[in-house]
């Protein structure tokens, strides 16, 4: 028995003993719940009750312990499942976790914005230097052809919403091959990864309609598996979970 108490116990940081397992998250949560109450709307009594159950209990007396087991039972059911604001709480605490989570898991390095080259020499150097794991999407435009401006504008929505791609932008006329770049293929985009093309295409606008939008070019990426996973997408997936338990 002394056994099974230590293997559910570890010291944490400060010397002190913390729950771990099953039991702990739910003392954890219990402890979120209790810090993030207001306590001017939180009534004293209801305090009380959470203040105790997120305490351990002494196990002298085991009869009181089993009568105060089978008392807090019905209340936190009471606390947790039958009042909105502590619904709401739940969910925020979960959603928290989640977060922290992918916190963690994230690697690499964020961008965030589209990166305008001002050279064939440059271009070059973004290519060769960017770590093997980046996807680097580059848009190479000019001023005045059709749907290049809307494309530079969905480009920088895009660059926000996948940080760990990296965007960039640069005019035909200066990457040293103007020749190769003429205005009847332009828009065009590149995609590199590991130093090597691995999409290409020319004249991309012409895949969308006349007026197209960030949503157009996200879908259009999407198709040829060029974007990851965002991390927004994969924490509303577990919104939608907690949604339909």
């Amino acid at each position: 028995m002394e056994g099974a108490k230590r293997q559910s116990l570890e010291e944490d940081s400060e010397g002190q003993a913390t729950h771990t397992g099953p039991k702990g998250v739910i003392s954890d949560w219990r402890k979120f719940k209790l810090e993030s109450e207001d306590c001017n709307s939180f009534p004293p009594s209801k305090k009380e009750i959470l203040r105790q159950m997120s305490s351990p209990q002494s196990g002298d007396d085991k009869d009181s312990k089993e009568r105060f087991s089978r008392k807090m039972s019905v209340q936190e059911y009471e606390l947790i499942h039958r009042e909105k604001e502590d619904e709401n709480c739940l969910r925020k605490y979960r959603r928290q976790c989640m977060q922290d989570m992918h916190q963690k898991l994230s690697f690499g390095p964020r961008y965030g914005f589209v990166y305008e080259l001002e050279s064939g020499e440059q271009f070059l150097e973004t290519i060769e230097k960017e770590q093997k794991i980046i996807t680097i999407i580059v848009h190479i435009y000019e001023d005045g052809i059709k749907g290049c401006d809307a494309l530079n504008s969905s480009l920088i929505c895009l660059a926000a919403e996948y940080p760990t791609v990296k965007f960039c932008k640069i005019k035909a006329s200066n990457t040293g091959a103007g020749d190769r770049f003429s205005s009847d293929v332009l828009p065009t985009l590149l995609v590199y990864k590991g130093g090597e093309l691995i999409s290409n295409f020319v004249s991309v606008a012409e895949q969308f309609a006349e007026d197209f939008f960030t949503g157009d070019v996200e879908s259009f990426l999407n198709e040829y598996g060029l974007l990851p996973e965002t991390e927004m997408h994969v924490l509303d997936q577990s919104n939608m979970e907690e949604d339909m338990e």
